[in-house]
């Protein structure tokens, strides 16, 4: 029996107007029709709809789709190689332009003079005023968090790229860690969660492992946290939480 326009339309995220209007211009006509003259589409149908939406995606005009879709010469396999590599080739230039903007904003941000140079390979991908409305709301007003915000201000280009090159380091040092299978309560976990301390006292306020423990809740609960440390290495919020309890415990003992 095959689909209806409604259903197809569903399926692709498209409007109904827009499948009545590839079939009245030949660049999608359905293969069937029901018994009430309904238009019906088979699954070939649906291969070419799929195509169709690729090429428009990557900003080819319908005349031009007919064209490459018609070409007598050129098979579904081939389509899908030039789609793919056509949209490889999009998303380097949309990530380049991403981080270009991001790194910009981040220099804006932090109120820091950059070249244009400087402000595109400074940074990296993280941005430490993402987490600052958290931060605020559970530590604001308080000496650790005032301490924090004051050092953070005095920094200049070269203080945030060994900070950053720091937190990349130690990143790659737990992701190795847990790739391992090393519990939270391991010796080598509790020394990283250790360095994580240390790292926060030397950049931005004594941090006890009383107040390491509330944050490593916060690295759990809250999203930004959260989406930080999970794409260092996936589970490492919660990893990092218990072996940072663990540190805690040891330090008290």
């Amino acid at each position: 029996m095959g689909y209806s326009v409604g259903q197809v339309a569903g399926f692709a995220g498209v409007t109904v107007r827009t499948l009545h209007h590839y079939d009245a211009i030949g660049l999608l006509s359905p293969g069937g029709r029901s018994t009430a003259g309904h238009r019906r589409y088979d699954d070939a149908d649906l291969d070419r709809l799929q195509q169709i939406l690729f090429y428009r995606e990557l900003g080819f005009p319908l005349e031009e789709v007919a064209v490459l879709l018609d070409d007598p010469g050129a098979d579904p396999q081939e389509h899908l190689r030039r789609q793919h590599a056509l949209l490889t080739e999009r998303i380097g230039e949309l990530t380049r332009m991403a981080a270009a903007v991001e790194h910009a904003m981040e220099a804006k941000k932090m109120g820091i003079n950059l070249t244009p140079e400087e402000k595109f390979e400074v940074f990296g991908e993280k941005d430490p005023e993402r987490y600052a409305e958290e931060t605020a709301r559970r530590w604001g007003g308080s000496h650790s968090h005032e301490q924090a915000r004051a050092r953070a201000a005095g920094y200049g280009k070269e203080e945030w790229q060994r900070m950053k090159d720091e937190v990349d380091a130690w990143g790659a040092a737990y992701a190795a860690l847990m790739a391992g299978g090393a519990e939270p309560g391991s010796e080598e976990a509790m020394d990283l969660a250790e360095a994580h301390r240390r790292h926060l006292t030397a950049w931005f306020f004594e941090c006890h492992p009383r107040t390491h423990v509330e944050l490593a809740e916060m690295y759990v609960a809250d999203e930004n946290f959260h989406a930080f440390y999970e794409s260092i290495h996936p589970g490492l919020p919660e990893h990092l939480r218990e072996a940072i309890r663990a540190n805690a415990a040891r330090q008290a003992a």
